[in-house]
């Protein structure tokens, strides 16, 4: 069985959400299907895109696996993002950021037994 992700994310004000999450993603935007809606194309298959729908901002929570968490939150941090949090659970940790409604995105994945 084959596997993708078209996962959404509600934000109020789609203008300013987008460059929050250009800085999150490192990248622009892999399509915009119209004015108020950006997808980016995060792996074969797996997407995540930002909505306008001020009716619903503020309540995603949705969780990014990469291979190196910490090396991907220094590159986001170099972007001028910052997590508010930390959850380490064993060698699993996850990097929390909040955009500006309060949308939660984590950058999670296995650290080395260094760190």
């Amino acid at each position: 069985m084959a596997v993708g992700v078209f996962a959404g994310i509600p934000v109020r004000d789609y203008v300013s959400a987008l460059e929050w999450y250009k800085r999150l993603f490192g990248a622009e935007p892999a399509f915009c299907p119209n004015d108020i809606e950006a997808v980016w194309q995060l792996a074969e298959d797996r997407y995540m895109y930002i909505i306008q729908d001020p009716g619903r901002a503020g309540g995603a929570v949705s969780m990014i696996w990469v291979d190196d968490p910490t090396a991907e939150v220094a590159r986001i941090s170099g972007r001028g993002l910052e997590p508010v949090d930390v959850e380490k659970h064993g060698s699993v940790w996850k990097y929390v950021f909040h955009d500006s409604d309060g949308n939660e995105t984590g950058i999670g994945g296995q650290v080395s037994a260094t760190e």
